[in-house]
């Protein structure tokens, strides 16, 4: 009998000692984990062995080959929901490295604009660009836009697609970015400036108005929006798309709408309105093309406004 609980005595023992050798591998196994979670707060990642910066949560150390940070479109990168600041990408539309500012995406490089080769079409003596200006972080249209340091944009509705089809809308003194000297370069690329109004009138001279027809305030000339409209599919059907002369500039006016100075964006499919870079009193002269008429528009309109831009070159 004693040998029997001598035996049961020894076997308990072995199962506590098992026990204790189970909770101490476990206790210091869990220790190692936690150690390196602390050593690896610091990282370096190189080719060869050393020790990160002092100074530097994570250094990546390499004479041979870059840093390449996610790359996305202008589009997949305003789908980032809720964006942290200080987040970075590379944007491939703005061939620029980006990062969220709490407020808006910001280029990081500092230039002022980064695009593509710029396709132009020339009427008369004139080179304009041939497409709508698209550049600059988009903000919504119920959100004014200031002089931040930041290139700000609206597409119509909100909507990103609506600015790769029609291009952006701008404010005009976001556009002239804050200074009034007509001419000006604003937010057109190197070698090319913001049209005057007298740069407009040359562009519908050319096309057939007359100088007094030209220097007219409201609808005036004969053809000349269905001449400088283009993309019949986007155009509601009107006057200015069965008009015979419709795209035989060139030009390819869109009917982008615009965001009106209430915030809220109207006619798109409709109405095209272009800014000039010049001043009347408190306001700025543009030209506006709509669907049920060929002729063209000049009206003076609040700065608030957001409407398209073209480019014309220097």
């Amino acid at each position: 009998m004693r040998k029997s609980i001598n035996i049961k005595r020894m076997k308990n023992s072995k199962l506590i000692i098992k026990l204790f050798n189970y909770n101490l591998s476990t206790l210091l196994l869990m220790f190692i984990c936690i150690n390196i979670n602390t050593i690896s707060a610091q990282v370096l990642i190189s080719g060869n062995t050393g020790t990160p910066d002092s100074t530097a949560m994570l250094e990546v150390k390499s004479t041979e080959k870059g840093f390449l940070p996610p790359r996305m479109t202008a589009t997949q990168r305003d789908a980032i929901v809720n964006p942290t600041p200080g987040l970075i990408v590379y944007c491939t539309d703005c061939l620029d490295m980006q990062m969220f500012n709490g407020t808006a995406w910001t280029n990081m490089i500092g230039l002022p604009y980064s695009a593509p080769p710029i396709a132009t079409i020339t009427i008369g003596t004139q080179a304009w660009m041939a497409a709508n200006l698209d550049v600059g972080t988009m903000i919504t249209g119920t959100t004014t836009m200031t002089n931040n340091s930041v290139l700000e944009k609206y597409c119509y509705d909100d909507d990103p697609a609506n600015c790769a089809t029609y291009g952006a809308l701008y404010q005009w003194d976001e556009m002239m970015q804050y200074v009034t000297t007509a001419g000006t370069q604003g937010v057109c690329p190197t070698g090319f400036h913001l049209p005057t109004d007298d740069e407009w009138k040359n562009l519908e001279m050319h096309l057939g108005m007359t100088q007094a027809q030209a220097d007219a305030t409201g609808i005036r000339g004969t053809d000349q929006g269905s001449q400088l409209a283009g993309n019949e599919p986007l155009w509601t059907n009107g006057n200015l798309d069965q008009n015979g002369a419709f795209g035989s500039s060139g030009f390819t006016a869109l009917p982008g709408g615009f965001r009106s100075t209430s915030g809220s964006f109207y006619y798109q499919s409709i109405r095209a309105h272009y800014w000039s870079s010049s001043e009347s009193g408190g306001d700025a002269w543009d030209r506006d093309l709509f669907f049920s008429s060929p002729k063209v528009s000049r009206y003076d309109s609040s700065k608030s406004n957001g409407f398209s831009v073209r480019c014309v070159q220097d």
